[in-house]
């Protein structure tokens, strides 16, 4: 048995379901996931806490609190931290936890399956002893392992709804890979001695994907509604300016309110950049919002609600967002 200690957190997902009458339910605890994979057992030494079993459709953020707060106070006396997460929502989480827990020398792992664990042909068992391998051998930081790859957790996006290869690294390499329990490190994380924990967010954010012909009347809810918007725009980023809608003034009248503006697009990769069309520049010189550049539109609301739990204030939240945690953000128009 190895000698590294590590805690595996439980919270469900399909990893951990079992067949009911209306479909894969999470039941199964993260003691019996580990019964199912012995191997771990010779990895290292395993302790067990199962938060709850969700699917993840139900995680929220009070979720990801929980997880923080239990990796917190459990962090002194572990090498490594697993979590069994469903994957529908499991790059929500990694973000989140990238925020919440900054500069752990430890890694912190989320893992799960697009098949349960007792189904022929799973994927839950080789990355469970993946994730285990990494916890006790590789870098700091919040990550996902799947299917063979490492994911920095601002990085994540479930790019594959069935397919075992469910998660992408957007605008940046993955980590390592793990390949017959081998781990080939591509990138290192430089973490300092100690994280530095949070335990604040600010859930009224709201995310708007705009379609063709969308009327403002739907921004002018999410302004009434939420003190963070989010607008996942087309392409480079812009809003119409079609005579039908004025979004120009709806998102004016929300700064003037003191509300948070972050524009970001609907394309997967290679990210925003207001200036290029005059539908974003005229945005961007105007009214005081943000971009999200090369971020990943997880990482963005993720951030969006760490920042808004400390502050308020334009100018500090424009300074923390454009701050690179965890490597989320690469390009900022500088």
């Amino acid at each position: 048995m190895g000698s590294k200690q590590i805690l595996m957190i439980g919270t469900g997902g399909t990893i951990a379901s079992e067949m009911s009458g209306t479909g894969l339910t999470p039941e199964l605890t993260s003691r019996q996931l580990l019964e199912a994979v012995p191997k771990i057992g010779q990895l290292c030494q395993v302790d067990c806490v199962q938060l709850f079993s969700l699917d993840s459709t139900n995680v929220r953020p009070e979720h990801w609190l929980q997880m923080a707060r239990t990796i917190r106070e459990n962090y002194d006396r572990y090498d490594g931290f697993v979590i069994s997460h469903g994957t529908d929502t499991m790059a929500y989480t990694a973000a989140a936890l990238s925020y919440l827990i900054q500069n752990s020398p430890k890694p912190i792992v989320l893992t799960g399956a697009q098949k349960p664990i007792w189904f022929d042909g799973t994927d839950s068992k080789r990355n469970l002893t993946d994730a285990f391998l990494y916890a006790c051998g590789g870098c700091g930081g919040v990550q996902i392992v799947f299917n063979g790859k490492v994911i920095l957790g601002t990085r994540a996006r479930k790019t594959y709804s069935k397919s075992f290869q469910a998660f992408s690294s957007v605008n940046y390499p993955d980590l390592a890979v793990l390949q017959d329990e081998r781990l080939l490190q591509y990138i290192r994380n430089d973490c300092e001695a100690q994280p530095t924990f949070y335990d604040r967010l600010e859930t009224n954010v709201g995310l708007l994907k705009l379609i063709p012909g969308m009327g403002s009347e739907v921004l002018e809810y999410f302004v009434d509604r939420f003190d963070g918007i989010v607008v996942e725009s087309f392409g480079v980023g812009g809003l119409p300016t079609h005579e039908d809608a004025d979004f120009y003034a709806v998102v004016r009248r929300a700064v003037q309110q003191g509300k948070v503006v972050l524009m970001t697009t609907q394309v997967p990769n290679e990210g925003s950049d207001l200036s290029v069309y005059h539908v974003g520049g005229h945005l961007k010189h105007t009214l005081d919002l943000l971009e999200a550049y090369d971020m990943t539109t997880e990482a963005a609301v993720a951030k969006l609600m760490w920042i808004m739990g400390q502050t308020r204030d334009f100018r500090e939240v424009e300074r923390l967002f454009y701050t690179p945690v965890a490597r989320d953000i690469l390009y900022s128009g500088e």
